[in-house]
C-alpha cells in the first residue's frame, strides 16, 4: 500500500509525487496532476477519488506513448475545456 500523497497542509505537492509517476509525467503534466487532486480533495473527494480525477486531467491534456511516458496532445485534440464528470452520484 502506498503512504499517503498528502501532507499536513491537507495538500498535495509535486515533490510529494510517487517516483513512477515523477518519471512518466513531464512537469507541466505533474502541476495539472496535482492541481487537480488538491481540488477534488479540497471538495470532499477520498485520495482515490481525486486521484481518478487527477489522472482524467491529465489525459484530456496528454497521451501515453509506445514508451511509457507522457506526451502532450497535438492542438486540435487537447480540449481545457472539457468538464470532468465522475459516475455514481
Amino acid at each position: 500500500m502506498n503512504p499517503s500523497p498528502i501532507n499536513r497542509s491537507g495538500f498535495m505537492k509535486i515533490d510529494e509525487l510517487a517516483q513512477d509517476v515523477k518519471e512518466q509525467l513531464p512537469q507541466e503534466a505533474q502541476q495539472i496532476f496535482v492541481a487537480a487532486f488538491n481540488a477534488a480533495h479540497s471538495d470532499g473527494l477520498s485520495e482515490e477519488g481525486a486521484r481518478q480525477v487527477a489522472w482524467s486531467s491529465v489525459k484530456n491534456q496528454y497521451k501515453q506513448g509506445d514508451d511509457g511516458k507522457w506526451h502532450i496532445k497535438a492542438d486540435e485534440t487537447a480540449n481545457p475545456n472539457k468538464p470532468i464528470t465522475m459516475g455514481g452520484y
